[in-house]
């Protein structure tokens, strides 16, 4: 089973999130993958797909989202996930947070078999506005690791059982 996790991030957060996907899944034995959208170009390779993307004021991370449009013919015909990184608390930890709007479009361009959105991370140094501005008052790491293996988990084990039937 060969899964790629990709990601679309634009501080490290996300792409930190996307690596933990990818242990996780390492960890039960999938063979997997971990890049950044804008660098893969066939996911034909793979038996799943995990796309990871940065949430800034609702919208998606570009490079997920072009990656997922790019890629929808193929990715249409096989499992795919999609997650968000965003929240600057623990909100998501504590409920389900459903998808924005542009990434439930994305969903139902390609079939997607479910959705997640996991805490983000702000450095408190990072650079850039807004970054720079909101980091005054939330930075912070979010990403709850026990929920990124909870989730994980259950994502392989879905594939693993749809292989065996």
């Amino acid at each position: 089973m060969r899964v790629l996790v990709a990601y679309g991030s634009k501080n490290g957060g996300t792409a930190g999130l996307a690596r933990m996907i990818g242990t996780a899944a390492l960890a039960r034995g999938v063979d997997v993958e971990v890049e950044p959208a804008a660098e893969v170009r066939d996911v034909t390779p793979f038996d799943a797909v995990v796309v990871v993307g940065a949430l800034y004021a609702n919208r998606w991370h570009r490079d997920a989202r072009r990656f997922v449009r790019r890629c929808s013919g193929d990715l249409a015909r096989m499992p795919v996930w999609l997650a968000s990184s965003g929240p600057l608390d623990d909100s998501a930890a504590q409920r389900d947070i459903p998808p924005v709007p542009q990434v439930r479009k994305l969903m139902e361009l390609v079939g997607a078999r479910g959705h997640v959105t996991f805490g983000g991370y702000l450095a408190a140094d990072v650079t850039g506005f807004p970054a720079s501005a909101m980091a005054k008052t939330r930075a912070g790491d979010w990403r709850d690791a026990t929920h990124v293996a909870r989730w994980t988990e259950q994502v392989v084990g879905e594939l693993l059982s749809s292989t065996v039937a």
